[in-house]
């Protein structure tokens, strides 16, 4: 058993290198380029939703409120008329990207913590390169990857999308393994 205080350099490089290849991926490569498709009217579109001031949160339009409303005629009608919405509202204004890429970066610090943990309780010091990214890789693609599907199968989301996210959770598993076998204690 290896405790995981002892692997906080790989924890911590691991995070570091996902996080690089991860800006690689989404920024440098067009492999995520049709996983968000814009509006012929986006304007309108916009247009028409800002008088009703909606906070930020997770909408869904027709909205049954129940497991009874979805059986009502009314709410049988708005969703045979369509279109089925379901939408996440920001706060207007700033775009910016360094909130969200400190808790990447922060989720990927939490998957490594939980590769090492899981790893060092299994194998002791001085085990192969394999073993270690053997266990390392199948908890941070666990991690990275799984939970994505629910996104499709409830939510709807594009199985492209979800599949092209799930081979980026494979490569940052590959990268958290990599860096957890080459710097296993010895």
């Amino acid at each position: 058993m290896v405790p995981v205080t002892a692997l906080w350099l790989p924890i911590l490089l691991s995070a570091i290198l996902v996080f690089v290849v991860s800006a690689i991926i989404h920024m440098l490569t067009p492999w995520h380029k049709s996983d968000i498709r814009g509006l012929s009217n986006e304007d309108g579109v916009m247009t028409a939703l800002r008088p009703f001031h909606l906070p930020p949160g997770e909408y869904a339009m027709p909205w049954a409120g129940s497991m009874e409303g979805m059986n009502t005629p009314e709410f049988k009608a708005r969703a045979a008329a369509g279109p089925i919405v379901h939408m996440t509202v920001l706060r207007p204004g700033d775009m910016s990207m360094a909130g969200p890429l400190a808790w990447w970066f922060v989720y990927s610090v939490v998957v490594s913590i939980f590769a090492g943990y899981l790893a060092g309780a299994a194998l002791p010091m001085g085990v192969p390169y394999l073993e270690v990214f053997r266990f390392a890789g199948t908890t941070a693609f666990a991690a990275y990857s799984m939970a994505l599907m629910q996104n499709s199968i409830w939510w709807k989301r594009s199985w492209g999308m979800t599949i092209r996210s799930m081979i980026d959770g494979l490569v940052y598993a590959c990268v958290t393994a990599g860096v957890f076998g080459w710097l296993w204690p010895r």
